[in-house]
């Protein structure tokens, strides 16, 4: 038995560690205390907490669960076309474009494919890939973080927006969405791409390159053991699994993030006289972000569309979280303040941005060069914006065609 004097110290590590009180201490505190006081002000204690709660609540049951079963379903999907060969005839006939559009090697439409079928950071697995990662110059590799989230959940989201429509009136504006999401993503990567060349010496560049054999990528896939039918089951079974699991990843980015932007968005069940009137039901709110929204109208309207100041919650709620801003669609579409013009919208700039803020600090510290996260940020941030505006004129210009 070793004793104290001989057990070993474990040195704790102080690269996150900060004062036990400091002065975000107090910050956060009054930023806490005039966010309740200003709802308090307008709602009630009581009636408050009945507001959060119900909303909370019924998110949970109509918006969680249904984008649940969605990506349960897509993501058994997805992998049966992974594990027959789908996805590989499909990146036959991407890889040769991502050069001139992107400046990246063939194989990276790979990791454009890869996120598209699942999320953000799937793309990280690959570029940590050595066999991967030898077809991409230094400077090309921090690129991949804007690749990968520009496609981000994109099937869940297509497949979301598709569903809400009576019949196929929504079908022609997600797919809309998705070309802007792809015009988006390459202005996004051509940007980081020109930063990345500022800090990466070409002259310091791997041995790799892009004139490289991509064969193995390209050529060959992985499959699963046994018969055709075990494959099918396999891939089923295990691509459902994943799409419980992204729907229970996006239970607390929807029920917290929601919530409060739905508080912010919507205004009483009632005004008598020019008096809120609050019952204390999900979706009643102080109507918060309208009144910010109406000074934003002159650029939203000719850049996006939009027909209601409302709609802006949903780009803002697409830079932390893409799950939480679907909550939001539904409940618009109800109360008819969105249409075929903002699904397109939505569609593109969701995809592109996909929370990119929760995300890319994560990624480009995984990729190594957290130094150049601030230019990965402002380059997606300028990519999801082209997006918007680019589905905004693509529907124009189907409307006028069809």
């Amino acid at each position: 038995m070793k004793s104290a004097a001989n057990a070993k110290v474990i040195p704790i590590s102080t690269a996150n560690r900060k004062k036990a009180i400091s002065k975000e201490t107090y910050v956060f505190l009054t930023a806490l205390i005039l966010g309740f006081g200003y709802l308090i002000a307008k709602m009630g204690v009581g009636i408050m907490f009945n507001i959060i709660m119900k909303t909370a609540h019924d998110l949970l049951l109509n918006t969680v669960f249904f984008i649940m079963a969605i990506a349960v379903l897509a993501g058994a999907f997805a992998a049966l076309l992974s594990e027959f060969g789908v996805v590989g005839l499909i990146n036959k006939f991407i890889s040769p474009i991502m050069k001139p559009l992107y400046g990246l090697p063939g194989a990276a439409s790979i990791g454009a494919i890869t996120t598209y079928l699942s999320d953000n950071p799937a793309i990280i697995s690959l570029a940590k890939d050595k066999g991967f990662g030898k077809y991409f110059k230094d400077y090309q590799t921090p690129a991949l973080c804007n690749l990968g989230t520009a496609f981000g959940m994109g099937l869940i989201l297509t497949t979301f927006m598709m569903s809400l429509g009576q019949g196929t009136e929504f079908i022609a504006p997600a797919i809309i969405g998705n070309i802007g999401a792809i015009l988006g993503s390459i202005v996004s990567v051509r940007l980081m791409i020109g930063h990345t060349k500022k800090y990466f010496s070409v002259q310091k560049d791997r041995q790799n390159n892009s004139s490289m054999d991509d064969s193995d990528f390209l050529n060959y896939r992985e499959v699963r053991p046994g018969n055709f039918f075990e494959r099918a089951l396999d891939a089923i079974l295990e691509g459902g699994k994943n799409g419980v699991e992204m729907g229970l990843a996006i239970i607390p980015g929807v029920l917290f993030i929601c919530t409060i932007v739905m508080i912010l968005t919507f205004g009483p069940s009632e005004v008598h006289n020019g008096v809120a009137v609050y019952k204390g039901v999900a979706y009643e709110g102080v109507a918060l972000l309208p009144k910010i929204g109406q000074f934003l109208a002159p650029v939203l309207k000719p850049l996006f569309g939009f027909k209601s100041v409302e709609a802006i919650a949903f780009p803002i709620t697409s830079l932390g979280s893409v799950g939480a801003a679907l909550g939001l669609v539904t409940r618009f579409l109800k109360e008819g303040l969105i249409g075929p013009n903002e699904i397109a919208v939505f569609t593109a700039m969701g995809m592109c941005w996909s929370g990119y803020l929760s995300t890319h600090v994560g990624m480009m510290d995984a990729l190594g060069v957290r130094q150049l996260a601030n230019k990965a940020i402002l380059s997606h941030t300028i990519g999801g914006i082209v997006a918007g505006i680019a589905a905004h004129y693509l529907y124009l210009i189907y409307q006028i065609l069809f």
